[in-house]
């Protein structure tokens, strides 16, 4: 992303904000692991949507005063050759500048005083934070820690929700945003096509996520948008399976649920295949079903559809092919077979944090997905694509990775 895209982002914060107000977001710390070790850094997603700068212990100060001008300070860490001979280089100033379009480049060191003077200095009366958790029992973040000392320190301060304001920006896809997500869909194709092609019966479980981990590998270093799902046979029943060490036997299906990260921006896809090449006629008639729930689905879907009504509709289709399929009778059956919704967004998170949707509007990008788990014939997967919402429509992003019996049949055949 270029830094206009972040610069543009923050300006669109800054409207919504207050006058008289001081916006901060955190980057984030390293987690440990154990011991002296610690988890690999990953920025806090809305600190990188406002910022570009992915680097531990740097602040996004925004400032809007009285009058409506706005002041924007990136506190980063200052140069420090031991540690940078441990963990690597930090951005300098003049980097951080050209990642983020931020001019006014301080050390975090500095960003204590710095705050102290706006806090008493009686210009600002509101402070925005991003205080968003999604369980109580959640750790806290930079965020937290600092809204706490707030509290104590300056009472007087109203706080704000950052998080409901950046989420209303996320919503909506701006055309960069959508190219990387382009480029995503590319590169997990590869890494999914890749495992068709090794597929064979006996093969493990780790071995086909080495081969969709080699082909991110070759791309740049973000590698894979969350842990891949990839399972065989049973393991499919297990919804978000991350073992890997189940092994194929002949005429399992593998079920894939992966996604790549490029340039910040994810992606979901997930395919399924039987891992000698040949559906048997119990999962052809699964996976037709499906399917033709999907392609109808990207079918229907425009600008103006309520987004509850995605999964209804989507449930309500397939309980239709099921039912003409002989599988089951009644609507109140569905539940037995599809055990989870299909409607998520994409963007900077895979299940992406937004505003609340009631209706669907061009630039929306969200997932199709669509789960069949039959544990008495034992056969589990789902179809999965990533949607854009076109002003008339809906493009599936993920269309050109093999989704078709025929497709995957013919691409596993020609290599087995």
């Amino acid at each position: 992303m270029k830094k206009e895209f972040f610069k543009g982002n923050r300006m669109k914060f800054c409207s919504d904000m207050k006058k008289g107000s001081v916006a901060v977001f955190f980057s984030g710390n390293e987690i440990r692991k154990t011991n002296d070790e610690f988890f690999p850094f990953y920025a806090n997603r809305n600190f990188l949507y406002l910022s570009g700068i992915e680097q531990k212990e740097t602040v996004l100060l925004l400032q809007k005063e009285a009058d409506g001008n706005i002041k924007e300070t990136l506190f980063i860490l200052e140069a420090d050759w031991l540690q940078e001979r441990w963990t690597g280089k930090r951005l300098k100033g003049e980097e951080a500048s050209e990642l983020s379009g931020v001019e006014n480049i301080k050390f975090t060191k500095e960003f204590n005083s710095y705050i102290h003077t706006l806090m008493t200095n009686g210009n600002y009366g509101f402070l925005y934070l991003d205080l968003f958790k999604i369980d109580n029992g959640d750790y806290d973040t930079p965020a937290h820690l600092f809204a706490q000392k707030v509290n104590l320190q300056y009472p007087y301060i109203q706080a704000e929700n950052a998080n409901i304001l950046v989420r209303r920006l996320r919503t909506i896809k701006q055309s960069c945003e959508i190219e990387a997500m382009r480029r995503a869909e590319q590169i997990t194709g590869e890494g999914i096509t890749a495992m068709m092609k090794n597929s064979k019966p006996g093969m493990y479980e780790y071995q086909y996520k080495a081969i969709f981990d080699y082909v991110l590998g070759q791309y740049g270093p973000q590698g894979p948008a969350f842990p891949s799902i990839i399972s065989a046979g049973k393991n499919n029943f297990c919804i978000h399976y991350y073992t890997y060490s189940g092994q194929a036997m002949d005429g399992d299906m593998i079920l894939n649920d992966v996604g790549a990260c490029y340039d910040g921006l994810m992606n979901d896809v997930s395919r399924a295949f039987p891992c000698n090449g040949k559906f048997t006629e119990r999962q052809k008639i699964l996976y037709e079903c499906a399917l033709q729930t999907s392609n109808y689905m990207f079918s229907i879907i425009k600008p103006g559809m309520k987004m509850a009504d995605v999964d209804l509709t989507a449930r309500k289709y397939n309980f239709e092919m099921m039912k003409n399929a002989g599988i089951l009778s009644n609507y109140e059956e569905i539940g037995n077979y599809m055990w989870h919704g299909g409607a998520h967004h994409v963007g900077y998170d895979v299940h992406d944090a937004i505003g609340t949707v009631e209706h669907i509007a061009p630039g929306m990008v969200f997932c199709v997905d669509i789960g069949i788990y039959h544990e008495d014939w034992g056969i589990g997967f789902r179809i999965e694509d990533n949607c854009l919402v076109t002003e008339d429509g809906c493009e599936n992003l993920s269309a050109a990775i093999p989704r078709t019996i025929h497709e995957i049949e013919n691409l596993i055949g020609n290599h087995c």
